[in-house]
């Protein structure tokens, strides 16, 4: 058996850690504030409908002090689009709301929607990340946040907030029927109190939820919605070449971490990856920060015959 000599390993040893810390530089240095916009297009809309564009915003965990996520949100409103939604954790530390609402100031003059997530309420606390592989973990919750005047600059500008509430609104000259619950992930989400078919005179209905839970996407698609947006899983956040997230932090399994995906027969999906991060986590692999600009489109019609007539509440739980 060959003799592996000593300067042989301590040589690997050293190239190892050498590349575990400047993979560690790069997450934290470089791609964590690599923003990007990415641009999907789904077909949710009626056959004949004109197109909506959405922006899709989400997990800003916005320090006071990041100039840089804050210029690049600012930058968005040039994309002039028809809605905004916001599903959830603006906020990373209690003086933050001034900071999220200058960033977004031209994007509240837009109509809007929202609900909020774990860190509007609660600031983020270090925790083990090995927790993040244990679905039931105990969740650890930091001092309050200042989440009511968040939710008052919001609304105050127009956006409407979506927490248990159903609402109907038309935009670009679609009738959109919208609901949204609080967040799953803190398990403060009460669905009966939206439960039911959203307005049949809508053109397009949209839930919203921060944490996309599957009991919660089931109850959504069971009701009919055609699109559902959320955010929360920061697109695994950590991700490997050729294999993709290593968690979700939810119940969703890992291939619809991010991105649009179907949920049952019916009913879309859409999972932001984000914008931020924890202040505790500060790095992003293979997962830019992104927000999305989503261009809904006509459903190409049914063809005859292709209706299997089986129930969407059923389709959507054999889905994951």
């Amino acid at each position: 058996m060959p003799v592996i000599s000593t300067s042989v390993v301590r040589t690997t040893a050293l190239s190892a850690a050498g590349a575990a810390v400047a993979g560690i530089g790069y997450a934290s240095l470089v791609e964590r504030n690599a923003f990007v916009l990415r641009e999907t297009t789904m077909p949710v809309l009626a056959p004949g409908s004109s197109s909506l564009r959405i922006l899709h915003l989400s997990d800003l965990h916005m320090m006071p002090g990041q100039k840089l996520k804050q210029q690049w949100l600012r930058e968005l409103d040039r994309l002039e689009p028809d809605l905004v939604v916001n599903t959830g954790d603006n906020l990373s530390h209690p003086k933050s709301v001034p900071a999220v609402v200058q960033a977004l100031s031209g994007l509240l003059s837009r109509p809007g929607l929202f609900v909020f997530g774990s860190n509007d309420y609660f600031a983020p606390v270090p925790k083990n990340p090995l927790k993040y592989f244990k679905k039931d973990h105990r969740r650890t919750y930091g001092p309050p946040l200042p989440w009511k005047d968040l939710r008052a600059a919001f609304t105050e500008r127009g956006w409407l907030d979506l927490t248990h509430v159903r609402r109907d609104l038309e935009v670009a000259g679609i009738r959109i029927a919208t609901a949204g619950v609080d967040d799953p992930h803190l398990h403060r989400d009460r669905y009966d109190t939206i439960a039911g078919a959203p307005n049949p005179m809508a053109d397009l209905r949209i839930g919203l939820t921060h944490s996309p839970e599957p009991r919660v996407l089931d109850r959504f698609a069971g009701d009919g919605y055609d699109l559902v947006l959320a955010g929360h899983t920061h697109g695994g956040q950590l991700c490997l070449p050729g294999y993709g997230a290593l968690v979700t932090n939810c119940g969703i399994d890992r291939s619809r971490v991010k991105g649009p995906s179907q949920w049952g027969e019916h009913t879309q999906l859409h999972v932001s990856a984000g914008i931020g991060t924890s202040p505790w986590a500060p790095y992003r692999f293979c997962c830019r920060p992104e927000a999305t600009l989503l261009t809904l489109v006509a459903a190409p019609p049914k063809r005859p015959g292709t209706d299997t007539g089986q129930d969407v509440s059923t389709s959507a739980a054999a889905a994951h």
